[in-house]
This record gives structure tokens, sequence and C-alpha cells, in this order.
């Protein structure tokens, strides 16, 4: 299970990776900092599945959840948003040392 977050946790850093790579050039050559947040990173790239993700928490979770998605999550960029994801995948696959140390029985 720790391999499937870690592996987890690598990809959302490649993507955040990516994402923040996209916003340097675009910064760059803009001459003014821009970035991406992650509704319209999202929706440039896949609109289909951004229809799908509403219908299905508003169905699970309620209409606040989504309402919470739409003013907090999605404005968010869209580099930080899979740092902090594969953060949190990664501490949730991190393998603890043992308190007794590396010769306790």
């Amino acid at each position: 299970m720790r391999f499937l977050f870690r592996f987890l946790s690598l990809v959302a850093l490649c993507i955040a990776v990516v994402a923040g790579i996209l916003d340097s050039i675009a910064s760059v050559s803009a001459s003014e900092v821009m970035v991406t947040p992650l509704g319209i990173a999202w929706l440039e790239l896949s609109p289909n599945t951004l229809s799908v993700v509403s219908d299905t928490v508003q169905r699970e979770w309620g209409p606040n959840a989504w309402g919470f998605a739409i003013r907090w999550l999605l404005p968010l960029p869209a580099f930080a948003v899979f740092l902090a994801l594969s953060l949190m995948l990664w501490m949730i696959g991190y393998k603890r040392r043992s308190p007794a140390g590396r010769f306790a029985a």
C-alpha cells in the first residue's frame, strides 16, 4: 500500500513540476507573473471530466461541497495544489523508523 501512495505522490509531483514550468514560461514571455488556476487548467485539459466530477460531488456530498471547491480549491494555482497533494500522499506512504532502533528484536 505504501508503494501505491509513493507512486501517486511521484505522479502528483511530476504534474506540479510541469504546471510550474508552464507557468514560468508564460511569465517570462509576458514579462509579468502568470499563474494558472487549477480550474482553468482543468477546463482546458479535460472539460468533460470537470463536469463529471461536478455532478458526482454534488450528488454524493451535496451542492455545498462543490461550492467549497469552486470558491477555495479551483482558484488556487495548479502547481501549488499538486505540490500539496504530493506532500500529503508522500506523508501517507512514509515508512516510519522503529523507535527501538535498527538492531532491536
